[in-house]
């Protein structure tokens, strides 16, 4: 089972100015998004589980491997980052050997890695672009093209940052149908995101953090319940809870399917 420990974590880029103070969690197969205004820590702590940074004090665990011990090379098997600008990821001219270079990476023989590359360019929807270099496609096609290269690697925990910016409404589709069927595959998948629509439909546990720390840890449904916690961190609740909560109705609701189907059984 994918696992994620985070333990006593502590982090700063400038010695007291802590970015990360003493947080403390336990991330198995459940859905996970990390939601907070921007300075919240959230970005901070997802590079800290790929270990592109190393923590001040504290351990984090990814399948019982130490991240202080481990490069994020040496985890790519274990956990995948797509980042929120595709342009600090991409460094091939060509989407094939982009999408490539992680399998190979992962000491697959030439043949099978571009096997997985295509697999993974095709669930993208980006077999047409396969001969393209990625600096002359668009964000949004720069973006699917980091997240084929995270899933022809294949890891057990697949973390998006921003997935759906600069995205239209087909593309958002297509990632929420990646999304759910990694979770249906056993992954552990986690999200940083500013859209709580997108949280509240996709994703069944939900971290808050503000200024360092986890405000909120639980059900989404309980977190978006928590009016006063929300204000603290400067987050609206989902759009559907907020017509619910400017209603006067007393109920939390994560989509529109379900706040017609609590008028329906009225």
């Amino acid at each position: 089972m994918a696992k994620i420990s985070v333990n006593d974590l502590f982090f700063h880029y400038n010695k007291g100015t802590p970015v990360l103070k003493n947080i403390n969690l336990k991330l198995n197969n459940s859905s996970t998004a990390i939601i907070g205004q921007n300075g919240a820590g959230k970005t901070t702590l997802v590079k800290l589980l790929k270990s592109l940074l190393k923590p001040i004090a504290g351990n984090i665990y990814i399948n019982e491997l130490n991240t202080k011990e481990h490069s994020a090379a040496s985890l790519a098997s274990e956990i995948g980052l797509v980042f929120q600008n595709p342009s600090d990821q991409i460094f091939n001219n060509n989407v094939l050997e982009e999408v490539k270079f992680g399998p190979l990476n992962l000491d697959y023989d030439k043949a099978k890695a571009e096997e997985l590359a295509v697999e993974s360019i095709q669930r993208v929807g980006m077999e047409d672009m396969i001969d393209e270099n990625p600096y002359d496609l668009s964000l949004s096609e720069r973006k699917l093209v980091t997240i084929a290269s995270i899933l022809a690697m294949d890891p057990e925990i697949i973390i998006f940052d921003e997935p759906t910016i600069g995205q239209d409404y087909e593309n958002i589709k297509l990632i929420k149908n990646i999304i759910k069927n990694e979770v249906k595959d056993g992954k552990l998948v986690l999200t940083i995101n500013h859209d709580m629509d997108f949280v509240a439909e996709l994703f069944d546990r939900i971290i808050v953090m503000n200024r360092g720390e986890v405000l909120a840890d639980g059900p989404a449904e309980k977190v978006f319940s928590k009016r006063k916690i929300l204000e603290k961190a400067h987050l609206e609740p989902p759009s559907v809870q907020k017509l619910s909560n400017d209603l006067g109705i007393e109920k939390t609701f994560l989509t529109k399917k379900d706040f017609i189907n609590y008028f329906n059984s009225l």
